[in-house]
């Protein structure tokens, strides 16, 4: 599939403001549009994703993603089973003023992470590859956010420990998930479950925000 470079940035141009809430820049749609070059071209061989048509990726990664920046806390962020770098990149794109680790246990897809970094000269964000239970930090963070990672439940058992007292879980999911709500363990709770927009995308998508009592 060949890659449309004006079809790309012409959907950037009217997705993004929409969530950005102010008219995209051009660095911005630049550096976004060559992401998803990158990860066009890299998943051929790596498969890092079953979307495989470049507009489409515009809607279902990259403006998905970015539906969770409003609930961004603090300026530690942990981008838990990140795959080809979402939401992490363009988070880390929005908010230059906020450091990111994006952690995944899939070698080939935090290699392909790390390509991006390079390639975007993200000074904000770093690659590594461990599984959440596994992972130790020297700093505790503020957001740890996960994009179709896992239940509520299992999110704070293997995530919980490396968040700060204040700090929150983001979980990015598509249908309200009432059953997984139900089975938050002990201490915890939703503070906040919000059904977000995807420009372009006709589908449900919830946010939850989950912290300690």
């Amino acid at each position: 599939m060949t890659f449309d470079d004006k079809q790309i940035r012409a959907k950037l141009m009217v997705g993004l403001p929409q969530l950005l809430g102010v008219p995209a820049g051009e660095e911005l749609v630049c550096r976004i549009t060559t992401f998803i070059k990158e990860l066009q071209h890299w998943n051929k061989a790596y498969n890092l994703t079953a979307v495989r048509d470049p507009g489409a990726m515009v809607s279902k990664h990259i403006l998905d993603s970015l539906t969770a920046m409003p609930f961004m806390h603090g300026k530690k962020i942990l981008d838990v089973g990140t795959g080809a770098g979402l939401p992490g990149i363009p988070l880390a794109l929005c908010l230059p003023e906020c450091r990111f680790v994006l952690l995944d246990s899939n070698g080939k897809k935090i290699r392909f992470v790390q390509h991006v970094i390079t390639e975007l000269e993200l000074m904000n964000v770093e690659a590594q590859q461990s599984r959440v239970e596994e992972f130790t930090c020297h700093e505790l963070f503020d957001t740890i956010a996960c994009r179709a990672y896992t239940s509520l439940n299992k999110f704070v058992h293997s995530g919980g420990n490396l968040l700060k007292d204040t700090g929150r879980l983001v979980a990015m999911k598509g249908k309200y998930p009432q059953a997984e709500l139900d089975e938050l363990p002990v201490g915890w709770h939703a503070s906040r479950v919000e059904q977000v927009s995807v420009p372009g995308l006709e589908a449900e998508r919830h946010i939850v925000v989950l912290e300690k009592n």
